[in-house]
């Protein structure tokens, strides 16, 4: 460690390095002096120390991005920046003195990292791959040339355009590399390329219907990768093996192998730094840190299949087909491929349950922490909602601080809210929104309190991502769901929270629109949110029956109508909320009108407490037959019906309104439903129902009818 610092001190390159990047931020700067870009050509060579190869990376992104910032088209932004590299670089990898040519070989390496459009036309030029290989032959005994030329083919084979230039005899020059046993470094760079030339080979084929050969198979290069990981000293071959096995691990097979190796797991998440404030991999690390990779081998080891509707499925389908067109063999290796039973819901959850014992969920949590880079976090992010689909899981997930780990992804995803946006909503993409779900399932299942803890400014941050998961136009149906469930169990923390809730920017008109949805558990999440926001903030109660208004009466409408469709639970939800809100004499009067229009508020009201004693609603007869029983009572509903009803009758102002209500309620049953509902109650005096029930007839013998015994 010290004879690194000593050389970060002493090495005049730093010097350079330090005055080219202020002269980057120097609106009047052009480009680099001769001796300037020299210094950063060669500052990635392995003659340099770590902390030079860092700050040349900064340069060079710094540049990059001026360069691109300059231009307005990114054809423009490559050629000025191939302008400035192309001749100093290819003429170094040519030259016969090793250590020029080691640096225009490891700078090329750099510049795929930071700038992979200008290091691939570079690549791509007449001759320089040639050139590259003509190395090797140049320098025969040189470990640090395979080693520069093995890290530049695994960055050209990430690459479409730069993998269609290389052949068998790449291929087999990596092979041979990948199999040696003296050099793990090297060993590790050819394995990775050999990896990412075998994947994108197999998907540049699947797009013209062919197929690819595998130098070797997935299992042996997961071993000798698994290997490295486990036993590696070298930082670099270290970074190789676990890029190498990100790609891999989309293997079902691969996957199995991996989450089994506790002894891998371990040393694998031990490559995050735990500390809180420990160094964090930055910029100038995109070519040797692990962090990155082992959050993605994380994700894929417990990602679950894309669950696709109908339609969508028979898209993917014909898609398959199209790309087949030589034949079903490769139609069907595909799509062995996509059904892999080891790739089935029950075994990506007993990997998630392994990754998890291992640790997995700790490595998460410090690599946000570790980091600011979106990429990562948004990986993580990816990771926790499929370890999230297990409820088992999410006890695990709050205890190791998933939760806190999610509201930071989240918050560095979502642009603060201003005043001056008006409403405006944010540009979010569809990946955006998998943290906020993985939050949501946790809402869903916990208290708040364990979910944000005591702290309610907490819970007040989290109403707007989750409003934003019901309002934007990208979330899908089971975001939309999902992120109501959790508003709804958050609008039950206080007044305040549900108040919030209620005045989210375009959350309110997107609910009762989804109220109205066919699919049955979005329409029961909306109309659950509504009943606790009507109990819970008065703003609402008010737009939804407190005043009298066409608005409102519409709304009283949906939930008449919603406590008589098939789903208990939203029959629940609807009636509850109308239990509240006929507290209200304005609600109260509009659903008499109701009652006066349609002839079904009261019929409605009835069959939530007796199903088999009131008469259906007019414009039902028809789906009687239909019905092979009577549908059978419950208590909720039971509770929620004669408070509706007693309500109702005391909150009707119009004399003549009343005495038609109670002729009514006789007529439909109404009236033999409440006695029942009493004389049920004989054993238990203690019930809920038994004073609204009792009142409620009460209030019918004031009004003429006659009770029966």
């Amino acid at each position: 460690m010290s004879s690194s610092q000593s050389a970060f001190d002493t090495d005049p390159a730093v010097n350079v390095l330090d005055a080219v990047l202020k002269k980057t931020q120097d609106s009047l700067w052009t480009t680099f002096a001769p001796q300037e870009l020299t210094t950063l050509i060669n500052a990635f060579s392995p003659a340099h120390s770590v902390s030079v190869h860092s700050k040349g990376y900064i340069v060079l992104s710094a540049f990059c991005q001026r360069r691109r910032s300059e231009t307005s088209a990114p054809d423009e932004g490559t050629q000025a920046i191939c302008k400035t590299f192309e001749t100093p670089v290819t003429s170094r990898i040519a030259d016969t003195e090793e250590r020029k040519t080691l640096a225009g070989l490891t700078f090329l390496a750099a510049l795929f990292d930071v700038d992979h459009l200008s290091a691939s036309a570079i690549f791509q030029r007449d001759g320089v791959l040639e050139s590259i290989m003509d190395t090797l032959d140049l320098f025969p005994k040189s470990r640090q040339i395979d080693l520069a030329v093995a890290h530049i083919l695994g960055r050209a084979a990430g690459h479409k355009n730069c993998r269609a230039l290389l052949g068998a005899d790449h291929q087999k020059w990596l092979e041979w590399k990948s199999r040696q046993t003296e050099d793990s470094e090297l060993r590790a760079a050819a394995a990775v390329a050999m990896v990412k030339l075998a994947r994108g080979s197999s998907a540049d084929a699947a797009e013209v219907g062919g197929s690819a050969e595998q130098p070797m198979d997935d299992a042996e290069l997961a071993a000798l990768m698994k290997g490295l990981v486990i036993d590696s000293r070298e930082a670099s071959s270290l970074a190789d093996a676990v890029e190498a096995l990100a790609y891999m691990s989309t293997n079902p097979s691969v996957k199995e192998t991996l989450s089994k190796d506790t002894a891998f797991l371990s040393k694998l998440f031990a490559l995050v730094p735990r500390r809180k404030g420990a160094p964090a991999p930055s910029l100038e690390d995109v070519a040797g840190s692990p962090l990155y990779g082992t959050v993605v081998i994380i994700a894929n080891l417990c990602a679950y299949r894309p669950r696709l509707s109908p339609e969508e499925a028979q898209i993917a389908k014909l898609k398959r087909m199209a790309k087949t067109p030589k034949g079903a063999a490769g139609q069907s290796q595909q799509k062995d491929q996509e059904d892999d039973p080891l790739d089935d819901d029950e075994h990506v959850k007993e990997r998630g349950r392994r990754i998890l014992k291992a640790g997995a969920m700790e490595a998460l949590t410090s690599a946000v922490r570790a980091t600011d880079s979106r990429a990562v976090r948004s990986v993580v992010g990816k990771a926790i909602l499929s370890l999230v689909e297990d409820k088992d899981n999410r006890g695990k997930v709050l205890q190791a601080g998933g939760a806190k780990a999610l509201i930071l992804i989240i918050q560095g995803i979502l642009p603060p809210a201003k005043a001056s946006d008006g409403g405006k909503v944010p540009q979010l993409e569809s990946s955006d929104f998998e943290p906020i779900q993985a939050l949501a399932k946790l809402a869903i299942t916990a208290s708040p309190v364990q979910v944000f803890g005591p702290n309610e400014g907490a819970i007040f941050d989290a109403i707007r991502p989750f409003s934003l998961m019901v309002t934007h136009p990208s979330a899908n149906l089971l975001q939309r769901f999902e992120a109501m469930m959790a508003l709804t169990n958050l609008s039950s923390q206080s007044p305040e929270a549900a108040s919030r809730i209620a005045r989210a920017d375009g959350l309110m008109n997107k609910v009762e629109l989804l109220m109205l949805e066919d699919h049955t558990l979005v329409r029961r999440a909306a109309t659950e949110l509504v009943c606790n926001l009507v109990a819970g903030c008065e703003e609402v109660f008010n737009r939804w029956g407190g005043e009298k208004n066409s608005a409102s009466k519409s709304k009283l409408q949906v939930l008449v109508a919603l406590c008589d469709v098939d789903d208990l639970p939203t029959r629940l939800a609807a009636s509850g909320a109308l239990a509240t809100l006929t507290a209200s004499p304005e609600a109260c009067e509009s659903l008499v009108e109701l009652q006066n229009e349609r002839h079904r508020v009261l019929p409605i009201l009835g069959q939530l407490i007796d199903p088999a004693v009131v008469t259906r609603p007019p414009g039902d007869d028809e789906d009687e037959d239909e019905e092979e029983s009577e549908p059978q009572s419950d208590p909720g509903l039971v509770h929620r019906g004669i408070v509706c009803v007693r309500n109702l009758y005391y909150g009707i102002q119009n004399k003549a309104s009343q005495m038609e209500v109670a002729a009514e309620s006789n007529r439909i049953g109404l009236v033999r439903a409440l006695v029942l509902a009493v004389k049920g109650c004989a054993q238990n005096t203690s019930s809920p129902i038994l004073r609204p029930a009792a009142e409620s007839l009460k209030w019918l013998l004031e009004h003429g009818v006659e009770i029966p015994v």
